[in-house]
């Protein structure tokens, strides 16, 4: 059997927690200080095809950023192996495939407000062999169009542009390196409604177009519907249901999935009242200290004795659809 485009294989990542002011001074005085690791990512195993949409959701802190960082080769797993078309994203501590870009949710502090927007496009390209200077400013243009700017905007700085067009602009540079996989990291979450859509139209029309694979991260489950192929649930670093859109959308078979659903309100089109809806119970508890058995047994509805004291692991429950629950048909 091949191996999947993406193939996310057992992926780890810890983080130590930084000491407060007397946990360093305490330290300096040469006692001991007890530190548990931050388990931010804990042992994710998934695949990707060629030009599939991958949505990442779950609620703050759940570890899909990290998992995002990791793919695109930002950061190095401490444990397990990211592999793309067959090769390690990390070799030696470094990112070795310019294939895979990133797209951040905040675009004006990932642009350089010194830089021309077309030397901020050109640049990764020129240094990487993919455009000369002869035809940089065709190249940045061509970009430029592609994600919906007009070429003479290469000739401004990011600050002379609305949230929606920086991130086009965001996009553009990304583009700009000819990826095969772009990770888009809550990509819409800091823009108007109105503009989310265009962007969210941009991403299905590049994903037409170029045939790119996208990892698409965000807590907002409308727009991972609209995008997506393939849906993951994330809670306290691990995925605990994975599968096509329409079926984690429509016959969830993990608790904290059917919790995500029911806590988001809905319109009734006659009366625009909002039905019933119903919130998660609890709070998320400490990544430093995880409950034993299932992460969401103090949530969870339907914990039983089991749930409290036994991992459920990631089991097949139907074509492509996954959950990591005991009770789970």
């Amino acid at each position: 059997m091949s191996e999947a485009f993406i193939s996310i294989n057992d992926v780890y990542k810890r983080f130590s927690p930084r000491l407060s002011m007397a946990d360093r001074i305490v330290s300096k005085l040469g006692a001991r200080v007890e530190t548990r690791p931050v388990r931010a990512v804990d042992g994710v195993t998934l695949m990707v095809e060629r030009g599939q949409t991958l949505g990442l959701v779950g609620e703050s802190g759940c570890g899909k950023s990290t998992l995002g960082r990791m793919i695109a080769g930002i950061l190095e797993p401490t444990g397990g192996q990211v592999r793309i078309d067959g090769k390690p994203v990390m070799q030696g501590g470094r990112k070795a495939d310019t294939r895979i870009q990133t797209i951040f949710q905040d675009p004006f502090a990932s642009l350089d407000p010194r830089m021309r927007v077309g030397d901020i496009i050109a640049e990764g390209p020129l240094a990487h062999g993919l455009a000369d200077k002869a035809g940089e400013r065709a190249y940045v243009a061509a970009y430029l169009e592609r994600a919906g700017l007009d070429p003479s905007f290469a000739d401004r700085f990011p600050h002379q542009f609305s949230g929606g067009q920086r991130q086009r602009i965001a996009i553009a540079r990304a583009l700009a390196m000819q990826p095969d996989v772009l990770v888009c990291d809550e990509p819409v979450a800091s823009l108007d409604v109105s503009i989310q859509a265009q962007i969210v139209n941009l991403f299905l029309k590049l994903r037409r177009e170029m045939s790119i694979t996208l990892i698409f991260i965000s807590h907002d489950l409308s727009v991972v519907r609209h995008v997506s192929d393939h849906v993951a649930i994330m809670y306290l670093g691990r995925i605990v249901e994975s599968g096509p859109t329409e079926k984690i959308y429509t016959d969830p078979k993990h608790p904290y999935t059917k919790g995500l659903l029911e806590s988001v309100p809905k319109l009734l089109v006659e009366d625009d009242a909002l039905v019933h809806f119903k919130p998660i119970m609890g709070e998320i508890p400490s990544p430093l200290a995880p409950p034993a058995g299932c992460h969401f047994n103090p949530r969870c509805p339907i914990a039983v004795e089991l749930c409290r004291s036994e991992d459920p692991r990631l089991r097949l429950i139907g074509p492509g659809h996954c959950a990591a629950c005991h009770l789970a048909e």
